[in-house]
């Protein structure tokens, strides 16, 4: 059993900034993977993901990062056109191309104490194999990809369809503040956190920018602080990271607020920098303190 299984497809990105335009991969368990590898081994971890061939080397670079990798073959590779305007809170979406989704025959093999699915686009992971999953380990969500789906190449915002039914079976769901107000009705965070923690989910992790992250286990409230990063360069992934340091913390029995902020360290290192976080454990601790 390992401690964390990101399960999400690898994409291939093509960034446009005010700035420049970057071509790389990309997708939550990418950004996660990486991230992952730039920390200490004391938290086992194994990335599950669906690629066409086209993405083939980028699969050789993550094997050589010494982590366990399963690539399922899929017809295609998921390919995001993301373009950020002057304030990189807001991004425009196209996707050029989908991959297929992850299936139960995919994740019956699996093993984990957490399961952190990245979603990317809404029938990504139907709700038979999140249930699955819950079966056997407590399932950690980012809820980004259940509210977009694409129609032609556009990315168009949609409500989740399955929403009460995965809720229930969810330990950990990372949210920012739009999706707050697509799937609570509310921008308000203890007004979110108490009506998702009423449909099952027993961590609510709301990312808020900027202003830092509140979490809400059920019975408290814990405001986490931004960390000021020395310059914004790239915003992509960085709530990806914040998973990724959130969940190495909880896995290994850290509380959820010492694990908040570390994760929000990680993701004001992230931001520093086009790609994922590429700092280390001493670089945390000291914007941290």
């Amino acid at each position: 059993m390992v401690d964390i299984c990101s399960i999400g497809h690898i994409t291939r990105d093509k960034i446009v900034t005010p700035d420049k335009t970057v071509y790389m991969a990309g997708g939550t368990s990418f950004y996660m993977t990486y991230g992952i590898s730039h920390l200490p081994r004391k938290v086992s971890y194994q990335l599950v993901t669906k690629v066409g061939k086209e993405s083939q080397e980028d699969i050789e670079k993550i094997k050589k990062l010494d982590l366990d990798v399963v690539c399922y073959p899929s017809r295609h590779t998921v390919f995001f056109e993301n373009i950020y305007g002057k304030d990189f809170n807001g991004r425009t979406q196209k996707v050029r191309a989908k991959a297929d989704p992850f299936t139960l025959e995919d994740v019956k093999p699996l093993d984990a104490k957490v399961f952190h699915l990245g979603s990317l686009l809404a029938d990504d992971f139907a709700p038979e194999v999140v249930e699955y999953l819950a079966s056997k380990g407590t399932v950690s969500i980012d809820v980004q990809g259940y509210l977009r789906e694409v129609v032609g190449e556009d990315v168009h915002a949609v409500a989740w369809k399955d929403k009460e039914r995965v809720l229930r079976c969810t330990g950990i769901l990372k949210l920012n503040e739009s999706e707050m107000v697509s799937i609570a009705g509310s921008s308000d965070t203890h007004e979110v956190g108490k009506r998702l923690a009423s449909m099952g989910v027993r961590e609510v992790v709301m990312t808020l920018g900027s202003y830092g992250a509140v979490i809400y286990d059920g019975n408290k409230f814990y405001d986490i602080p931004p960390y000021q990063p020395k310059a914004v360069v790239d915003a992509t992934g960085c709530g990806d990271t914040f998973s990724t340091g959130y969940l190495w913390c909880r896995v290994q029995g850290m509380g959820i607020e010492e694990s908040g902020k570390f994760a929000a360290a990680m993701c004001s290192l992230k931001l520093e920098h086009s790609g994922p976080f590429e700092g280390s454990l001493k670089d945390i601790e000291n914007r941290m303190h």
